[in-house]
């Protein structure tokens, strides 16, 4: 096979689907497809480093492997994978990529980031809250897992808050509702999803619900790191309930001058 545009017969071709967010999964035509984990990995590496080397991959398969015996392990998988029409591959010289008709979960997530950030926001809202909601390969601890899953965390969070500040710019407060409220999910501690929310309350006029999101954040943030938000969070709050403050503070009381002493006890005593 290789990456020239498809033909009729590869056109109609079974789909293949490959799973790496909340586990691997590889589906032939929607049917589950058993795979040893051994080969899994390989999948899993090649679907998320679309042509990368086969040294470059055989490095991070086999890290502590001899260059030498970790290619020949790379090139018993890569065979073993051939065999198997359910996992079909394209090699190009030293680089091998998935088969045009393997659909990888990953690219929809890295798909709706780039239409998001793009503006392109009313068609991409119910796309966006349900991508990337599972982590990639739970129970996977590979370096190279650790950093594709924080890579792909960081993207979801990311598109995620900008899906809201468009909305907010838009007007379309329930909606960024929406996906500030998905962010903050995603992860409960980051600042930038709770400053979302009561920017979004405060802009609805809500001025008592942005009060109790920052307060809630607040107690979060105290119990669990001991910290305080940023002088950038509270300062949404101290210029929305300055005038507040201002309006229901009690009036200053004049203060009385001290009462002057009469005379006779101010003289002095005679010695």
């Amino acid at each position: 096979m290789t990456g020239h545009s498809r033909s009729a017969g590869e056109r109609s071709a079974p789909q293949v689907s490959l799973h790496l967010l909340g586990g691997f999964r590889l589906t032939h035509d929607e049917t589950p497809v058993v795979v040893p984990r051994g080969l899994q990995r390989v999948i899993a590496l090649i679907g998320l480093r679309p042509g990368a080397t086969r040294s470059h991959l055989a490095g991070l398969l086999w890290p502590e492997t001899a260059e030498e015996r970790a290619l020949s392990s790379l090139r018993t998988a890569l065979w073993r994978l051939r065999q198997d029409p359910y996992c079909p591959l394209v090699t190009d010289g030293d680089t091998v990529r998935l088969g045009p008709r393997v659909a990888v979960d990953i690219d929809e997530l890295v798909q709706t980031a780039a239409r998001v950030r793009t503006g392109d926001v009313p068609d991409t809202t119910g796309a966006a809250l349900a991508a990337g909601r599972h982590d990639l390969l739970p129970g996977w601890y590979d370096d190279w897992v650790l950093l594709e899953r924080e890579r792909l965390r960081q993207l979801r969070l990311h598109m995620l808050e900008q899906l809201a500040g468009n909305h907010l710019a838009a007007g379309r407060h329930g909606q960024a509702l929406e996906a500030a409220l998905e962010a903050m999910a995603a992860e409960p501690l980051r600042e930038t999803p709770h400053r979302l929310v009561v920017r979004i309350h405060l802009a609805e006029g809500n001025a008592f619900e942005a009060v109790h999101a920052f307060y809630v954040y607040r107690d979060l943030l105290l119990r669990e790191l001991r910290l305080e938000p940023s002088p950038a969070m509270c300062a949404l709050l101290d210029e929305t309930l300055a005038p507040i403050r201002h309006a229901t503070r009690p009036p200053a009381t004049p203060r009385r001058p001290a009462a002057t002493p009469p005379a006779a006890s101010r003289a002095r005593p005679q010695a």
